[in-house]
């Protein structure tokens, strides 16, 4: 679409390459010309307006000097997906991809949760994930269910970095008190939330039910921010037939004003994790 905002992986590409050309102590005259187009092109591409085929990548690699395979292989990869729209929706797919989701997850820097009735991806047991994987309606057979419940848990690692992205999450009341795979999955479940909770980096907060009317009723989302400036803030919004991805500056104040808000009248980091505390003794 004419005029349409580059993806935020359209985005991270023409960074790195902007920082694997300066580098290598290239000029963009230099690139152009070892792809053998107009400078203009190489500034499309850069300024994420562009994209670039994959035989151009390749070769520019080359030329700035990239030879780990690895390397290569993200940046192939991460230029492919980088024609796809910054929000996808996936209608009719009772299990939709979380591929783009965890793309996001593993490279914010800044991960704001809010969940009203389930907890956090990334802070759910094997056991509660397995069990609300399976709430499902739609038929799903043993090794899909595990396959689910292993890349949700291994996402989890994200958090056991030298340096993990800071995780900001807000539950309702009522993901605290609904008994997702029976009592006692769900107060394992409580005791890991708790844990959690604790360590550096990871704040969780609950709105009680006492808070009433609040700006969170419309239902759940996650905001996803990045160490780059160039790189805008992503809301992602998860609904029964697919993931929606929004990526404007309108959209992200919008949930950024709706997560400050839930903040303000969310329990204190310590008051929550007194309220984890009394619900889980009284399973």
């Amino acid at each position: 679409m004419a005029g349409a905002r580059p993806t935020i992986r359209r985005r991270r590409l023409a960074a790195l390459l902007i920082e694997l050309r300066e580098r290598a102590d290239k000029t963009p005259d230099a690139a152009a010309e070892r792809i053998g187009c107009h400078r203009t092109k190489i500034n499309r591409i850069e300024n994420a307006r562009l994209g670039i085929s994959l035989g151009e990548l390749r070769d520019l690699l080359t030329f700035y000097g990239v030879e780990d395979p690895a390397q290569i292989d993200a940046l192939v990869s991460l230029a492919q997906r980088s024609r796809e729209p910054g929000w996808v929706q996936r209608a009719g797919l009772a299990r939709p991809s979380y591929a783009d989701f965890i793309d996001y997850e593993q490279t914010a820097d800044y991960v704001r949760s809010y969940q009203n009735s389930l907890i956090a991806g990334l802070l759910q047991t094997p056991d509660y994930a397995r069990a609300v994987i399976s709430a499902s309606p739609s038929t799903l057979g043993h090794d899909e269910v595990e396959a689910l419940v292993t890349a949700r848990i291994k996402r989890q690692e994200v958090l056991q970095r030298s340096e993990p992205p800071r995780l900001c999450v807000i539950e309702g009341e009522a993901a605290l008190r609904l008994e997702i795979g029976g009592a006692q999955v769900m107060r394992k479940q409580l005791e890991f939330l708790a844990t959690m909770a604790e360590r550096p980096g990871v704040e969780v907060q609950v709105i009680p039910h006492r808070a009433g009317a609040h700006a969170g009723l419309a239902g759940s989302f996650v905001l996803f921010g990045f160490p780059n400036p160039s790189f805008s803030d992503v809301v992602c919004v998860e609904h029964r037939t697919g993931t929606l991805y929004m990526e404007t500056r309108e959209e992200t104040e919008e949930y950024t004003l709706i997560f400050d808000s839930l903040r303000s009248i969310a329990l204190s980091p310590s008051d929550s994790l007194d309220l984890i505390s009394d619900v889980r003794q009284g399973m």
